[in-house]
């Protein structure tokens, strides 16, 4: 029978190192990876807790940079208040003075109105009215505006029921009629007549009326 030969490549090579020796190797490659991997761990952890201080630091300071904007607002809007104040104190004058001119009457056309009635040659002699009260619905000509008397001298008598419808008749009268006839204090030979009348709100001047929209 023929031995096949057992091919062979390279030098024979035998490890002659105590067995102890390898373990030692082995235990110490084992010890510094270990060694890198705690060492790797707390450079992270460095690296974690740097970051962290690092956003705290920036947070920080964004949050000064909030509360330095804030004071300058703060004292931007203290030095805007006594302009508030002063809006508001005239806010307080306009409403009172809505308020207390709210009758204020347009006594030319009222007079005109009076007078445009009268015969040519009679003269008005007094008036003495009363205010009304203030508007407090849309429609004007549904509230008393004033109400008085009117006084006037003729020299001749007049129709006064005539006058009284003309009167009557005049736009913004609610109510008219006679109170005397006598004679007159300027001359004996006068008429002194006296008539009631009343008339709506829309004798009001309505010049320190609120606008729509202000309050």
């Amino acid at each position: 029978m023929t031995a096949i030969p057992v091919p062979f490549s390279g030098v024979p090579r035998v490890n002659l190192m105590p067995r102890s020796e390898v373990a030692r190797r082995e235990r110490d490659s084992l010890v510094r990876t270990w060694v890198w991997i705690v060492f790797g761990a707390i450079v992270v952890a460095v690296l974690i807790i740097a970051g962290a201080f690092a956003f705290k630091f920036f947070a920080d300071q964004r949050l000064v940079a909030e509360q330095a904007q804030t004071n300058t607002l703060l004292t931007e809007i203290a030095a805007l208040s006594e302009v508030s104040q002063a809006l508001a104190t005239e806010s307080e004058l306009t409403d009172f003075r809505t308020d207390a001119m709210a009758t204020d009457l347009a006594w030319t056309p009222v007079m005109a109105k009076i007078t445009g009635i009268l015969p040519g040659d009679t003269t008005l002699t007094g008036v003495d009215f009363t205010v009304g009260g203030v508007p407090q619905g849309e429609d004007a000509t549904l509230e008393q505006g004033i109400v008085g008397t009117v006084t006037f001298d003729s020299p001749t008598p007049l129709d006064i029921v005539a006058l009284i419808r003309s009167l009557r008749g005049v736009e913004g009268v609610l109510y008219a009629d006679g109170q005397s006839v006598t004679g007159s204090q300027v001359s004996e030979d006068r008429f002194a007549y006296v008539l009631n009348v009343e008339f709506d709100q829309t004798v009001y001047s309505n010049q320190f009326a609120a606008e729509e929209g202000s309050e």
